[in-house]
Parts: C-alpha cells; structure tokens; sequence
C-alpha cells in the first residue's frame, strides 16, 4: 500500500496524521471507529468529525504507522485513506465540495425511485386496506384517515384495480418492494451487514432491522395467509411501508447531506476567490497563464476590477484593493509600491504590479481555508455527552424493540401479532441516533464560516465553547486598543547634558535599529524623516518589559522605559511627562550610565476601541486594560476608551501572573494581544485572541485570530460565540427529546388510551425531520449579524 509519510508535530515525539474515513453515517459510526482508535496500542489521541469524514491522530511512531491505523478502521467496517496532498489547498477544498453536491446528488436520485415506488405501492395497497381481513387493526389513526380519504376518489380513478385478486397485488407489492430494496436501500443493507460482522451496530443496523422484518412478515403472510387467519393474525402487509420508510430515509438523508453542504458554504466561498489564471510579464510581454505556472519572483499584472491572483508586493502603481472577502472590513484598503497584497481580493481603482511573494500551500488564502477545515473538525467539549449516548444508543433501541414486540404479543387483547409488528417496527426507524451527532458539529461549522464572513478564524468547537463562557476581556494596549502605529510627537533632553534633541534621536535609532518593538520603529521611523545619519550599533540585547542595549560609537546605550533607565542610569528623572501628551509612552536614553534625553513616542487609540470596550460591558464582561506602560500614559488611555480597571508597568512575565491571578479568583479570561509580544498571555488565558490584521504569527498564535484591526471583532466573536453555544444547546434538547419522546410513542403507550399506534412509515417521516431539523437550526446561524 503506497501510504503518504505522517508529519511529526514540533516539540512531539508523538506524529500525526489525517485520515479521510468513508461510510459514516450517523454517531454511533462515528463512535466506534473514534472509540476503535483510541483503544488501539500506540494512538495518543483520536479525533473523528462525522461531518467531514476525517479522523485526525496521534500515533507512536514506533508501534503504529498510517498503514496500521487504515487497516485498523477498516476492520470497523468503514474506509479509510490518507489523503494525498495537494499545493493548493483551495483546489482540495473544492474538490471536496463537489464530492459532497455528488453524494447529494446520487442520494436525490435513490430517494426520488423509491418516493414514486412507494405512491404506486400505496395505490395496489389500497385493495388490501380496504377489502383484506381484520383491516386497519394496526393502523394509526391518521393514516387510517388518509386512506379512508383517497379510497374513494381511487375507486373511481381506478375501479378495475379493486377486481385484481388480493394474492396478486401482494406478490407484484413483493416484487416491487424487492426491487427497491436491492438497488435503492441496498446501502443501509451492506453497511448493516459490515456493522454485524464487527459486532457493533449502527443507523443503518436499525433501518436494515425495521425494513427485513416488515419485509419477512410481509412475505410471510403473502405466502401462507390462511395459516395466519387460522391463529387470528390479521394477514396484513407492510410492503408499502418498507418502501416509503426506505424513501423518508434517503430523503432525509438527502436534505442533510444538501444542509451539510450549506454548512460548508463559507469554505466554498473562500475557494472561489482564488483566480484560476495569471497575467504574467515575461520576456518582454503580458502572457495569460493558470495559477499554477506562476513562479516566486514573477511580475503580475492587475487591472482594475480584477482579482489579485497570488499574495505578493506592489512593485507598480497605486490603488485600493477590497479585502473585505478575507477580513470583513467594508472600505477598501490604500495601496502602492511596497505594500503588501493578498490573493482573493480585489484591486478597485488603478492598474497595479505585483511581485508574487507567496504561491499555493503556503498562500494566505490556503492558509485560511486550511484552518478553517481544521477548526470545523475540531470538537467541542459539549459534543463528549453525546458521544457518551450515540455508543449505545443503538443496542439499546434493539433492546426496546424486542421488549416492544413482546408486550404486544402477550398483552395485547386483539390483533397482537399485526399489533406487535407494527410497534416493534416503529421503534426502530422512530429512532435517530443522527441529530444527536449532528447536533454540535454542525453549530461550529455554520459559527466558524459565519466568523470568517466577519473577518474572525475561530479555531474549532473548543474554542467556541469556552469563548462562549468568558466574563473577563483582559486587553493589551499596544496595537489592541491603539492603533499600533505609533509617532515620535517630542524629543526632550536632560538638563546640562550637552545634547540636541537630533543626538538623542540618532543615538536612540541606533539602537531601535535592531529592535522589532513597534515603538523601536517609530523612533527610527523619525531619525530617518529627520535625515539624521545611522550610527552602527554592536552587542545589541533585548530586555523584554523594559528595552534595550548597545554600544554605539563605544559608548554603552541604553533604552527603554523608566525601570530600564533606573537600571542604566545612577539619575532618574521625575519631571519630563509632557502635560500636552498625558497618554504618550516615554522612551528613555541614557549614554555611559547618565540619562541623556527622552523621546515622547504617541500611538492613536483607534476609532472602534471606545464602542467596542461599550459593547463588551454592556455584555457583562469586565475589560481590564493590561500594559508594560507608565501608569499615567495607561490610565488616560484606559478613561478615553471606558475600560473599568487599569493595571500598568507590567511586565510580559507579569502579564501571564496577572492572566492566571484571574483565572484563580474564578474568572474566564479572554486575552486580546497582536499574537506577538503577548504569546505567553494568550496561552495562559481561557481564550487568547489575536489581532494581528492576519499575520502568519496572529493566525497561529491564539485561539481566536481577527483578520481586521478592529477591537469590535472581540465583540463580534463573542457575541458569535454565545449565540452558537445557544443553538448547541437548543440542537442537543431537541435530539435528546425527540428520542426520549418519540420511542415510547411508537411503542404504543399512547394507545391505551388514544388509541394511537403510530405506522412505520410515519415513524420514518419523524426519523426524518429530526435530522434536518437540527442541521436547519443550525444554518439559522448563516443569518446572524452582531
């Protein structure tokens, strides 16, 4: 067997691999070969998604291969592959998708033979309703309704039909019923079968029961009729029922694999936006060529209107490029040479030439869908309660139905042996073992595509429970509540130092130079404005919280924040926080130990920071603004934008010590940071959210990853995340309920005192509806908005 090689996760002994797993269908499949793989010597862990039929898992290496862990699902009765790899990850997710609409299709195409097999059985079962023995004794009262209803109108339509003898029209129903037994519900039969060979029982084991038996009692009384009549069993048959039980089933399943497709409609979505083809430059002219071909390094021409085809650098012209597909961010965005694009969006105003930087796998938009598809197969803790179940639900409904069938054949007064048939059979296809499964994986499908609409990649059902829960939003300053693109608003230097304000600035950029804080490039950013010459720098070091060191010019330099410059410097000042910039961060400098002058460095609070922190108390959360800044620069920023607490000069370490202090007084935490100086925060929190305006850093960083600057995608992910955990909840009451509510009615307890027995194929109808339901409820979420 020709087995793709598994990746091995970093820092891991353990590799891991993903396996497309076919045959599934409903979780008492998903179930066993999850409960299969876990047990299996040598498997960390197992995760199996129903929904997109994949089993991600963590095997040793030394005990297990791919190869082992195929043979071992397949020896569940299911099939199993390691996917093979492709560069682009958009086609693999479009391949998907049409693979879906195909099962979909081909499901259409079964259910229609059999819904037009089973009008033309209730029509040749007319006759015997109405002219056989002991008729309707086993009928539930709306479907004797119904056909008391269209026996008249038949009697007219069709009168020759009521003169055929009664055995004829039960052998051509035998036929007819074997006929779509064969080739449409062929599969519930095989799968059945595969089940028992495993010795494990599924969906399909319980359709495969409810249909043979129907079946077997059925041919039995057209074959020996006379020997039932003798025992005072209505001969009655239940062809018809076997056929439209097989076709509610396939209809239903049809619907859900249509809902399925809807759930994965923001993934198809995705993949369209990358362009098929390229306008290329080379040797001296533009050539049109498939995405595919274009090389790192290529020049690709954009014009105006047209999709940016491959992540890249503007090397020509100036426009605005609507991002608003990848980061739901509505006005388009400015760029010129230099400026970075994406691929999937689209160039609005002026011709642009673009460098392509980055292609296929490793593209922003493959990045995006492959996330995605890992988040919507991530499971959600709540999801365990009905696994618990699904693991034996279907043994216990078996159990039920024996149970049922005897009650009815020693305690039922008239008509026991139709009457027993009748209720076992119902409580068999009555029972949906499907909605329980589908009850959470679709909620975190529609939530996460829901969330990439917004701009927001929620990483898996985990993450959307507990950002679901969370009472505490604890926000970095830097980047998260300003806008992350600080200036140099002063320059002050010390009293008798000797310096101009231009010596401090160059000497400061020196060392900034080699620095990635983002307030190292405002000060460099200046220097440069200013024309100043840049000086070399040697022994640079990094004080993380506080600044940092050089020699410049021989001279040992130090900068940073006042913690840092007590440390440098044998003086402090106390008197240099400008009056005029009250929110402003102060970088110090100090020169072989004496402070030497200060750069007064400002950072916009953004326009959205105030209505968001609003929403978000107005949400009962509390907002905590968290900062390695001075205490008066954070507080002014905290009053200007409404957060309730302030705690400054923190620094990173402290930081993750104030998360877990929260954390230990009972409080979720959510921590919102740019994915990169605050990576240890995010960890330590309940939910770490990243806004890094979709850097590969931000993406990989935090549970929760905003593709817009924007601290209103906090509010809009948790809004997001409520409203999921509400239909969660909303989908595992109604599959719970239904079951609980359904079976005991099919079983007849209703009919002592109703006299209400409800018919097999009614039972398949509510079968049904119950799936579709939840996976309906489920899409409702398509339409939410914040």
């Amino acid at each position: 067997m020709n087995v793709p090689e598994a990746t091995s996760p970093p820092g891991s002994a353990a590799e891991a691999v993903t396996l497309d797993v076919t045959g599934m269908t409903c979780a008492a499949c998903q179930a066993r070969v999850q409960r299969t793989l876990e047990r299996t010597p040598g498997v960390a862990s197992a995760t199996v998604d129903l929904m997109l039929g994949r089993a991600a898992v963590r095997y040793d290496p030394a005990q297990l291969d791919p190869g082992r862990l195929i043979e071992v699902v397949e020896r569940t009765g299911y099939g199993a592959a390691v996917p093979v790899p492709t560069a682009d990850a958009v086609a693999e997710q479009a391949a998907r998708d049409a693979a879906l609409e195909a099962e979909a299709r081909h499901l259409w195409h079964r259910a229609l033979t059999a819904l037009v097999a089973g009008a033309v059985a209730m029509v040749v079962s007319m006759p015997l309703m109405s002219r056989g023995p002991m008729t309707g004794v086993a009928m539930d009262p709306l479907m004797h309704g119904i056909m008391s209803w269209l026996d008249g109108p038949l009697r007219s339509a069709l009168p020759w039909l009521y003169t055929v003898p009664l055995p004829v029209l039960s052998w051509g129903l035998l036929v007819l019923t074997v006929v779509v037994m064969g080739w449409a519900g062929r599969h519930f039969y095989v799968r059945a079968w595969t089940a028992l060979r495993h010795r494990s029982a599924d969906m399909n084991t319980l359709v495969a029961l409810g249909t043979l038996s129907a079946f077997g009692w059925s041919a039995a009384v057209t074959m020996a009729p006379a020997w039932f009549l003798a025992r005072g069993v209505a001969p009655d048959v239940y062809f018809e029922a076997v056929i439209l039980i097989i076709a509610f089933v396939l209809l239903g399943n049809t619907f859900e694999a249509r809902a399925k497709r809807r759930t994965a409609s923001a993934l198809r979505r995705l993949a369209g936006l990358q362009p098929r083809s390229a306008r290329v430059l080379r040797e001296g002219g533009l050539l049109d060529i498939p995405i595919e071909g274009v090389r790192r390094g290529d020049l690709v021409v954009v014009r105006p209107g047209e999709r940016i085809p491959v992540d890249g650098e503007v090397r020509e012209g100036a426009s605005a490029v609507d991002e608003a597909m990848l980061t739901g961010e509505p006005v388009p965005a400015a760029k010129s040479v230099g400026s970075r694009v994406v691929g999937g969006t689209i160039n609005t105003t002026g011709a642009l030439t673009i460098e392509a930087t980055t292609l296929g796998a490793d593209s922003r938009l493959a990045q995006i869908v492959r996330l995605m598809r890992d988040a919507q197969s991530s499971r959600a803790p709540i999801q365990g309660l009905a696994d618990r179940i699904s693991g034996v639900f279907v043994p216990t409904v078996i159990l039920l139905s024996i149970l049922t069938f005897l009650a009815w054949w020693f305690l039922a007064p008239e008509g026991s042996g139709v009457r027993a048939v009748a209720a076992a059979i119902a409580v068999l296809i009555i029972a949906c073992p499907c909605a329980m499964g589908l009850a959470v994986p679709t909620a975190v499908m529609v939530a996460t595509g829901k969330g990439a609409e917004l701009g927001i990649l929620i990483k898996g059902g985990a993450a959307l429970e507990r950002a679901g829960e969370i009472d505490t939003i604890v926000l970095d300053k830097t980047g998260t509540v300003t806008a992350g693109k600080p200036t140099v608003l002063d320059v002050l230097v010390a009293p008798d130092a000797g310096w101009t304000s231009e010596r401090v600035l160059q000497v400061a950029a020196a060392v900034e130079r080699l620095s990635e804080h983002p307030l190292a490039g405002a000060v460099v950013r200046e220097a440069d404005r200013r024309g100043l010459a840049a000086l070399g720098a040697t022994g640079f070091a990094s004080h993380g919280g506080r600044g940092a060191t050089a020699r410049v010019d021989g001279a040992s330099v130090a900068v940073g924040n006042a913690t840092m410059l007590r440390e440098a410097a044998a003086t402090s000042p106390t008197d240099v926080v400008p009056t005029e910039h009250p929110g402003a961060t102060l970088v110090h400098v100090a020169h072989d130990g004496a402070w030497v002058g200060t750069v007064v460095v400002g950072d916009a609070i953004r326009e959205s920071s105030r209505v968001a922190v609003d929403r978000l108390r107005r949400g009962a959360l509390d907002v905590v603004l968290l900062t390695g800044d001075r205490a008066s620069a954070a507080e002014a920023i905290g009053s200007a934008v409404g957060v309730g607490r302030v705690v400054a000069e923190v620094l990173p370490e402290g930081k993750v010590a104030e998360v877990r202090r929260l954390r230990e007084a009972g409080a979720v935490v959510a921590m919102v940071g740019d994915g990169i100086n605050d990576a240890p925060a995010l960890a330590a929190a309940d939910v770490g959210i990243a806004m890094g305006g979709g850097t590969d850093v931000a993406l990989e960083a935090a549970d929760i990853a905003l593709l817009r600057d924007d601290l209103g995608g906090v509010a809009d992910a948790v809004a997001l995340s409520r409203r999921t955990m509400r239909t969660m909840h909303q989908n595992l009451f109604w599959a719970f309920a239904y079951n609980v509510v359904g079976i005991p009615i099919a079983a007849g307890v209703l009919y002592p005192a109703f006299g209400i027995l409800l018919s097999p194929i009614l039972a398949s109808l509510a079968m049904a509806f119950s799936s579709v339901s939840v996976v309906g409820n489920s899409l409702r979420l398509k339409g939410w908005t914040p």
